[in-house]
């Protein structure tokens, strides 16, 4: 990039009131790796697969585009605050642009939990995949103990934790590197894969109408068995946002970031699903009971064969890497973005970025521990997969919510899109706009409602049976956004406010004003 286009993009930033400061060298293959690592379609369906087939039968495939159909209205309404807020910390920023400095606060803080929780949640995959390609990974117990599993699980995710934590420390060139070669690996081996399972069928489409009575018993019959399968596809499809939350260190990101997102999100759905569909149509029974419980890793070793089979899931290892990692860099870059509005304790501690590695290492450290905390803590809960991954996926889609709200409130007055973005090029929805962004915020009520509800056998449907893993989802979020908007409301607000030592060189000369609380 040329120092004329460096120095553009500086005083791009500086019109938001900062200063640059990270290292601006994520192309544009990047920028899309980084939402499509973070999305991971092998690690979300090979994560789920088993969880959605459970639920919904094979029918359950009909949730992958019912999914997407709302998540891609989310994921339109983002590209267009993409082009115009390429800022860290996308979801803060946004929200604090779109609504007030309460909400950009409570949307701050309910992302960068939901991520902390996220990278345990996606480290805990390893634990899905690695013992089946080598016995051996089993290194707490034999598997056939009451906690084998869940002690396992936290070992594997703590070394790959690890692994995120000092690589996103070293900096941004080195973890694109990995990411973008780790996300060609996957696209690779998700368009082989969709290849020889679709040589291999041996049923007709017929069978995604068949729902093997997954609706029996349910108060709202197949329609309520529908609505838990589709958990399966809401943990999967989300992330998209992450090629903005690098968007201060993106070449020119008001264009690369836009799309980005949409390539991701669109990438993500046709090449996920086709994997479910052929993986369903291929399967050599379709009734074995196996494939509810081990999911698409069952299904990749019974159709392809033990070596065949093996070296996909050595893919899918790869995939879950770079997802974590991917989750990793964005959570770091919202900490870094709340804590130069001084919107974090030791705010100036939290933003200072490393000038050897232009990288924020703190919050690379301090993210890293806490997700591994949030694994040391549920070591002896056999659950600790669907409740952890339950939380963070639920606190993820209100902090959407907490943009795409305010967003159709400034449409419905008339505040956006800016007047000047189609003449400045910028991606816009233009009379489009409304429609989507009203459909946008529905879907995300609707989901999160889905997503909340303590159903018993989704968070707690085998032993130990505890009112707590029932309602835990619920209880903790609650906790997390009450206490959180309490802090802000007695403590922070009073604090908030740009760092002198990030201000923008026309803002460096005064201490900046705070930003006004709603």
């Amino acid at each position: 990039m040329s120092t004329t286009a460096a120095e553009d993009h500086s005083d791009d930033l500086a019109e938001f009131g900062y200063k640059q400061e990270l290292d601006r060298s994520i192309g544009k293959f990047a920028s899309f790796a980084a939402g499509v690592s973070y999305i991971s379609i092998l690690t979300g369906t090979f994560q789920l697969f088993y969880f959605g087939f459970a639920f919904g039968g094979p029918a359950y495939w009909w949730t992958w585009p019912t999914v997407f159909l709302g998540q891609v209205m989310v994921a339109l309404c983002f590209a267009e605050l993409a082009a115009n807020f390429p800022v860290a910390g996308s979801i803060y920023n946004w929200s604090k642009r779109m609504g007030s400095a309460t909400i950009a606060w409570l949307g701050g803080w309910m992302m960068l939990t939901a991520s902390i929780v996220t990278i345990a949640a996606v480290a805990l995959a390893y634990q899905l995949t690695l013992p089946q390609i080598w016995s051996e990974f089993q290194v707490y117990g034999d598997g056939s103990g009451k906690y084998d599993f869940a002690a396992n699980a936290v070992i594997l995710a703590t070394v790959l934790i690890i692994f995120t934590t000092v690589i996103n420390a070293l900096g941004v060139k080195l973890m694109a590197r990995i990411n973008s070669t780790g996300v060609f690996i996957e696209l690779i081996a998700a368009v082989l894969l969709i290849i020889l399972l679709a040589a291999n069928i041996t049923r007709g489409p017929d069978v995604l109408f068949e729902t093997q009575g997954t609706g029996t018993g349910h108060d709202w019959g197949y329609f309520g068995a529908f609505l838990a399968a589709s958990l399966a596809s809401a943990y999967v499809m989300y992330g998209f946002d992450t090629a903005s939350s690098l968007g201060e260190e993106t070449k020119d990101p008001r264009r690369t970031a836009p799309l980005a997102i949409m390539r991701a999100v669109i990438a993500s759905f046709i090449l996920g699903g086709l994997i479910l569909l052929f993986a369903i149509l291929a399967v050599s029974d379709i009734n074995s009971d196996q494939i509810g419980v081990a999911g698409l890793q069952f299904v990749i070793l019974d159709v392809l064969g033990n070596t065949v089979g093996k070296i996909f899931l050595i893919c899918v290892v790869i995939a879950v890497t770079v997802c974590c990692l991917a989750v990793h860099t964005a959570t770091i870059r919202m900490m870094f973005a709340m804590a130069r509005d001084n919107n974090l304790p030791a705010g100036e501690h939290l933003a200072k970025v490393d000038p050897k590695h232009k990288t924020p290492i703190i919050p690379a450290i301090i993210t890293g521990f806490l997700a591994w905390l949030i694994l040391v803590v549920n070591i002896r809960q056999p659950q600790i997969f669907t409740v952890i991954t339950s939380i963070g996926i639920i606190m993820i889609y209100i902090a959407y919510l907490l943009v795409t709200v305010p967003m159709l409130r400034k449409r419905l007055s008339g505040e956006w899109p800016p007047k000047d973005a189609k003449q400045r090029g910028y991606f816009t929805l233009g009379r489009w706009g409304l429609p989507i962004n009203a459909i946008a915020v529905g879907w995300g009520i609707f989901m999160a409602i889905n997503l909340l509800w303590p159903r018993k056998d989704v968070y707690n449907a085998t032993e130990p049976f505890h009112w707590y893993l029932q309602y835990g989802a619920v209880l903790f979020i609650a906790v997390v956004f009450f206490d959180g908007l309490a802090y802000y409301w007695f403590v922070q607000r009073h604090k908030t406010g740009v760092l002198e030592s990030h201000a923008a060189a026309a803002r460096a000369e005064a201490v900046p004003e705070p930003l006004q609380p709603a």
